[in-house]
């Protein structure tokens, strides 16, 4: 069984209040997003494969430690966007992939519309980010299209998350650890978090 990991770090918790707000302007909810998105990514690199690498430095030869695998952050469009400035301030050198999904209104389940992945995405070390987890829905299919293609080492952040999201991720996908930035309350009957912060996709590019 995988972990899940709620963080309660103090300027994770403070950022958040501020993008609760609905009079955050759209530059300063985007740069926060990203930022948020930076703290969270250093938790949820905290047990990442290293290996030995001999260097020279400045007084001697000495051996250092570096990371030993390939990285990839996968954003669930459109939203996601505004996570992945923040998840490459951390690994420069990771690939960036794509998957476009968007939510039935009815049925409030995803429904694929786009896909584009490192070619060896199956090689790396994957890190599907999303600000909000409510239902699962997006996420899960996100998470199950990237199993069918081969990828085996994956984990899920989010900002903010709803109770039925992450017992929906949890029961359909026991083996992705899953980094929490706040747990809300639940979801309301239109399938949004409360007390949550609105539509983040709108609110990180303006479209409200």
């Amino acid at each position: 069984m995988a972990k899940t990991v709620i963080m309660e770090h103090p300027m994770i918790r403070h950022k958040i209040g501020i993008i609760r707000r609905k009079d955050t302007s759209t530059k300063d909810f985007r740069e926060i997003i990203s930022e948020i998105a930076m703290l969270m990514c250093y938790e949820a690199t905290r047990d990442l494969e290293m290996h030995p690498v001999e260097i020279e430095t400045p007084i001697c030869r000495t051996t250092v430690e570096e990371l030993g695998q390939k990285l990839a952050v996968i954003p669930i469009l459109r939203a996601e966007l505004g996570m992945v400035e923040g998840m490459l301030t951390m690994f420069p050198a990771a690939r960036v992939g794509h998957i476009g999904l968007y939510r039935n209104e009815e049925t409030l389940e995803p429904v694929e519309y786009y896909c584009k992945l490192p070619k060896d995405c199956a090689e790396r070390e994957v890190f599907v980010v999303d600000p909000m987890l409510a239902t699962g829905g997006s996420a899960s299919a996100a998470i199950a299209l990237l199993k069918a293609r081969g990828v085996k080492h994956i984990r899920f952040l989010c900002v903010i998350a709803a109770p039925e999201g992450i017992r929906r991720l949890q029961e359909e996908h026991p083996d992705v650890d899953i980094y929490i930035g706040t747990v809300d309350d639940h979801l309301n009957e239109n399938g949004y978090i409360v007390p949550g912060l609105g539509d983040a996709g709108d609110r990180i590019f303006g479209t409200i």
